[in-house]
C-alpha cells in the first residue's frame, strides 16, 4: 500500500471515529452517572415511581431542587444507598464509588438546606427520671453509695433502644406508690435515723456461679468463693450477719464431704472463721443421687439430716456495728490439691445445679445482713449527714424559730439541687410545713428534716423534667440555661447538676460557647460520666444488660457458667470504660489491640500467661481472631441461640448498632426457624440460609444481612474460637454483600468497617445523639449527625469531640415549637 493511500485511510478511520464519538455523546445524558437524577431514574424509578408506588415512594416526580422540603425522602433514599440494598439482588447495580458519590452529594443538598434552617425536633414536654437516674440522684444529692433500682418499676425501652426516651417513660400508680416508700427508706437512712424495726437484708449468689477463686478485690488474696457487700449500716447498733451454704435443686448443701474453712469479714477484719463440711455422719448417699429419694441410694438417716438441715446452721456472727458504708466479706481460705493416682472419670449429677459434688468445694448461697438491734439512736457523722445537715440549731435553743432558720437553710439548699433550679419561698414553705410535721410529737430536729425530705423526694420537680415553651413562640427557641444545665448533666452523668453547673445556669452562663465546652470537658473528666456511658448508654447500645438473661446449652457447650457471662459482661464494660477515659477514637473500639480478662476469661479465649480472678489489661497475641468488641464474648453470646450460633441475628445486630443501618423485622406470615428435619444429616447453617434466601420475600434482607453474620462464624455460641461448625463441618466465615464486596471473616468485617473512616463514627453519634436527646433520631437529625462526624474527623474521631458536637448542636441546645395536630 502506498503511503499516500496509507494517509488517507487513516483518515477516514479518524473521521469514522469523530463521527461515532459525536453521536454517541448525542445520546448520552448530560449528566454523569453520579448525578442522583440521573442514577435514580437508572436504578430506582423501575419500581417507585407514581405508578407502583412501591414502599410508598415515587422517585420518578420527585423534585429534587427542593431538598430541604423532600428531606424525609431524600433521607430514606441516601439510607439505601449507604447499606447498598437497593435495587435488589438480581436487578442492574452501579459499582461502590457510583452508591458513595450519589450519596454524598444528596447529603451534602440536604445538609445546605438544613444548615439555612435547622430543626432541633421537639422532645416531649414531660420526661420522668427513669431507675438509673434517680438512683443516681439519689447519691449525688445525699452522698449515699446505695440501689434502689430493684425496688422501683422497670422502664420500658423504645424498640430496644434506651429507657431514657421520654415518650415512654409513663407514671403509674405502681411508681407513685413505690417512689412514697423508697422515699422514706432513703431519707430515713441518709438521715442517720434507725429504722422502725429491725429488717433482714439476702444477697444471694446464682447457682451457677463458680466459686473456685478469689471472687472480689474487697476479699483477702488466698480466698476463694464468696462474696463481698457493701453495706450502710443506718445507724450505730448490733448487727447480724448470717451465711447459707448453697444447695443443689433437692435442697442438699453442696462440697460438704471435707472440712474447709469458711471466714466472716468487716471492712477487711476477721470477726470469725467457722469450719463447714466433713461432719456428716454414717453412710453418704451414692454420688449424684443425693435427694432423689430412689430406694437403696439414700444415705444414713444422721447424713441425710446433715446434708439438709444441720451442715451450715449457727454460721453467723452479731456484733456491734458503727453507722456508715462498710464492706461485708464473706469467702473460705483458698485450698489447693492434685489428685492422686489414675485419673478417674468424674462422677457428675445431670446437670451443675443437679449435684451434690459431695467432695468438691463448698460453695456460699447466701449472706444475710439483719439489724439494727439495740440500736443506740441516730448517726452521728456520716457522709450522708454531712451532705444535709450544713447547719445545726443550738443545742439550748430557746425558740423554734432557731430551728427554722436552720431547717430553712438546709431545705432551700436541698431544694435546689434536687429540683434542679433556684428554689422559690413556696417551695421552702412546704418543706417547712412537713418539717414541723415531723417535728411534733416528741420529734427531733433530725427527725423533722427527714420528713420534709421524704416531701422533697416526691414531688413533681425532683422526678420530672418539664419543658415549657415561651409565650407566643412561633419558631424553635433556644432551652434556658437551667434547662441545658439539666439535659447536660442527665446526659453526661445520668444524673442532677452539681453546684458548679447549676450557678453557671443560674447566672445565665452555661450557653456561653466557652462555658459550654469548659463545663463538658469538666464533667467528662469526673468519674460519674464515664460510669454512667457504659453503664446506661454502652450497655444499652451494646445489649450488655442482655448477658445476664443468656441461656445456653449444657449439653453442647458444658464449660459455659454463669461466671464465665459475668466475664463477658466485665471484659466489654472495662474496655468501653477504657476508651472514654482515654479519649480515644472510637474507631478503636473495632480495631484495639487490648482487652481485658482475668484467669476464667482468657482460659477461654485461648489466651496463655494470666492466672487469678483479677480483671487486667492485655496486649492480645493473635490480632486476626480476637481485638475489638465484635471479637468479645458479650457480644458474639447474645446474638446466638442456646445451642447453635445465628449469622442473622448476628448480621442484624452488626447492621442495626455498628453500621448504624436499620433492618425491618421479617414481614408477617414468614417461616423463621431453621431447623433440619428430624432424621436428616443436619445442614450447615449456611445451607439453611440459602434455601431460606429462596423465598423473594426474605431475599431482599438476608441478601443484606447473612454476609456480614457469615463473618462472625469462626466463633461459637460462647465466643470461643472455632474451625468446625455445628454440623461437624469446617466454618466458612466468607459472604459477598450486595455490592460485591468479599467479606473474609473478623479481619475482613473490619476492614470493611474501617474503609469508610466516618462510618462507624457517625453511627456512634447517631446513637448517643437518641441517648443525649431523650427521643429517637429522626430524618431532620441526620444533617447535625453529619457535621458532627464532619468535624470530629479533625480530632481523629475522639470520644471528647463527638460528645462536644452533640452538646453544641442545635438539637440539643434547642427546641421545635408545638404544632397542632390537623
Amino acid at each position: 500500500m502506498s503511503k499516500r493511500r496509507r494517509l488517507a485511510l487513516c483518515a477516514s478511520i479518524f473521521v469514522v471515529i469523530l463521527v461515532a464519538a459525536v453521536l454517541l455523546s448525542a445520546q448520552t445524558p448530560a449528566n454523569s452517572p453520579t448525578d442522583p437524577r440521573a442514577f435514580l431514574n437508572t436504578y430506582c424509578i423501575t419500581c417507585h415511581n407514581e405508578k407502583l408506588h412501591t414502599a410508598g415512594l415515587a422517585l420518578d416526580t420527585l423534585d429534587l431542587s427542593k431538598p430541604g422540603a423532600n428531606a424525609e425522602i431524600l433521607e430514606r433514599v441516601i439510607g439505601k444507598l449507604r447499606a447498598g440494598s437497593m435495587p435488589p439482588p438480581g436487578m442492574p447495580r452501579a459499582n461502590a464509588a457510583t452508591y458513595r458519590a450519589v450519596a454524598n452529594t444528596l447529603e451534602n443538598e440536604v445538609d445546605r438546606a438544613w444548615a439555612a434552617n435547622p430543626n432541633p425536633g421537639r422532645i416531649g414536654a414531660v420526661q420522668r427520671l427513669n431507675r438509673a437516674e434517680y438512683n443516681n440522684a439519689i447519691r449525688d444529692l445525699f452522698a449515699l453509695d446505695l440501689d434502689v433500682k430493684p425496688l422501683l418499676p422497670g422502664d420500658d425501652t423504645a424498640d430496644g433502644s434506651f429507657d431514657n426516651f421520654a415518650d415512654t417513660l409513663s407514671v403509674s400508680t405502681a411508681h407513685l406508690e413505690r417512689y412514697m416508700s423508697v422515699a422514706r427508706q432513703v431519707t430515713r437512712l441518709a438521715a442517720g435515723l434507725p429504722p422502725a424495726k429491725p429488717s433482714i437484708e439476702t444477697f444471694e449468689i446464682p447457682l451457677h456461679v463458680l466459686q473456685d477463686d478469689r471472687q472480689s478485690e474487697d476479699l483477702p488474696i488466698g480466698s476463694r468463693g464468696g462474696m463481698a457487700i457493701h453495706y450502710d449500716f443506718p445507724v450505730d447498733g448490733e448487727y447480724l450477719i448470717k451465711v447459707r451454704l448453697q444447695r443443689q435443686y433437692q435442697d442438699y448443701l453442696k462440697g460438704m464431704g471435707w472440712p474447709q474453712q469458711l471466714d466472716i469479714r468487716l471492712d477487711g477484719k476477721l470477726l470469725k472463721r467457722f469450719t463447714v463440711g466433713g461432719g456428716g455422719k454414717g453412710r453418704p448417699a451414692a454420688a449424684s443421687y443425693a435427694g432423689d429419694g430412689e430406694p437403696g441410694f439414700a444415705g444414713d438417716p444422721e447424713w441425710e439430716t446433715y446434708m439438709q438441715l444441720t451442715g451450715d446452721a449457727g454460721v453467723e456472727v452479731r456484733i456491734p456495728v458503727q453507722a456508715g458504708s462498710r464492706v461485708v466479706g464473706v469467702s473460705f481460705v483458698r485450698e489447693l490439691w492434685e489428685p492422686e493416682g489414675l485419673p478417674q472419670p468424674v462422677q457428675l449429677g445431670r446437670v451443675i445445679s443437679n449435684d451434690q459434688v459431695y467432695m468438691g468445694y463448698a460453695n456460699v448461697g447466701s449472706v444475710q445482713v439483719g439489724g439494727p438491734y439495740q440500736a443506740q439512736g441516730p448517726a452521728k457523722d456520716t457522709p450522708s449527714r454531712r451532705a444535709i445537715f450544713v447547719c445545726q440549731p443550738p443545742a439550748n435553743a430557746k425558740s423554734s424559730a432557731q430551728e427554722r432558720d436552720c431547717a430553712a437553710t438546709i431545705l432551700s439548699r436541698m431544694a435546689r439541687l434536687a429540683y434542679r433550679r433556684p428554689s422559690t419561698k413556696a417551695d421552702v414553705n412546704t418543706l417547712l410545713e412537713f418539717f414541723d410535721t415531723g417535728r411534733k410529737d416528741g420529734g427531733s430536729f433530725d427527725n423533722g428534716i427527714q420528713f420534709a425530705l421524704e416531701r422533697m423526694l416526691v414531688d413533681p420537680d425532683f422526678l420530672l423534667r418539664v419543658y415549657r415553651d415561651p409565650p407566643k413562640t412561633t419558631g424553635s427557641y433556644r432551652l434556658s440555661d437551667l434547662e441545658l444545665a439539666s439535659r447536660l448533666s442527665f446526659f453526661l452523668w445520668s444524673s442532677i447538676p452539681d453546684d458548679r453547673l447549676l450557678t453557671l445556669a443560674e447566672r445565665g452562663e452555661l450557653a456561653n460557647p466557652q462555658n459550654l465546652e469548659k463545663e463538658v470537658r469538666r464533667m467528662l473528666a469526673d468519674s460519674r460520666a464515664t460510669e454512667a456511658l457504659v453503664n446506661n448508654f454502652a450497655a444499652q447500645w451494646l445489649n450488655l444488660r442482655q448477658v445476664e438473661d443468656v441461656v445456653v446449652d449444657p449439653a453442647k457447650y458444658p464449660l459455659y457458667d454463669e461466671s464465665l457471662l459475668q466475664a463477658f459482661q466485665q471484659e466489654t464494660e472495662m474496655f468501653v470504660a477504657s476508651t472514654l477515659r482515654e479519649d480515644r477514637n472510637v474507631a478503636d473500639l473495632l480495631n484495639a489491640d487490648y482487652t481485658f480478662v482475668n484467669e476464667r476469661l482468657a482460659r477461654h479465649y485461648g489466651i496463655p500467661g494470666v492466672y487469678g480472678s483479677r480483671f487486667r489489661r492485655i496486649t492480645l497475641p493473635n490480632h486476626e481472631q480476637r481485638g475489638g468488641l465484635l471479637a468479645q464474648g458479650a457480644l458474639l453470646v447474645t446474638t446466638s441461640y442456646p445451642d447453635r450460633t445465628s449469622p442473622v441475628l448476628r448480621g442484624k445486630w452488626l447492621l442495626n448498632n455498628i453500621f448504624g443501618l436499620p433492618i425491618p423485622p421479617p414481614p408477617p406470615g414468614v417461616n423463621t426457624t431453621l431447623e433440619s428435619k428430624p432424621g436428616a444429616v443436619p445442614a450447615s447453617i449456611r445451607e439453611r440460609l440459602a434455601q431460606h434466601r429462596t423465598n423473594s420475600s426474605c431475599n431482599s434482607c438476608h441478601s443484606v444481612i447473612d454476609p456480614l453474620g457469615f463473618s462472625l462464624e469462626n466463633f461459637d455460641v460462647i465466643g470461643g474460637w472455632r474451625s468446625i461448625d455445628e454440623s461437624g463441618k469446617p466454618v466458612d466465615a466468607s459472604g459477598t454483600t450486595t455490592s460485591g464486596t468479599k467479606v473474609e471473616g473478623l479481619t475482613g468485617l473490619r476492614a470493611l468497617l474501617l474503609d469508610q473512616p466516618e462510618q462507624f463514627p457517625r453511627t456512634v453519634t447517631e446513637k448517643l445523639m437518641a441517648y443525649a436527646l431523650g427521643r429517637r433520631i429522626e430524618y431532620y437529625d441526620m444533617p447535625a449527625v453529619r457535621r458532627i462526624v464532619r468535624d470530629a474527623a479533625a480530632k481523629q474521631y475522639r470520644w471528647s469531640s463527638l460528645i462536644l458536637g452533640i452538646a453544641e448542636s442545635p438539637a440539643f441546645l434547642m427546641r421545635a415549637p408545638h404544632v397542632a395536630a390537623n
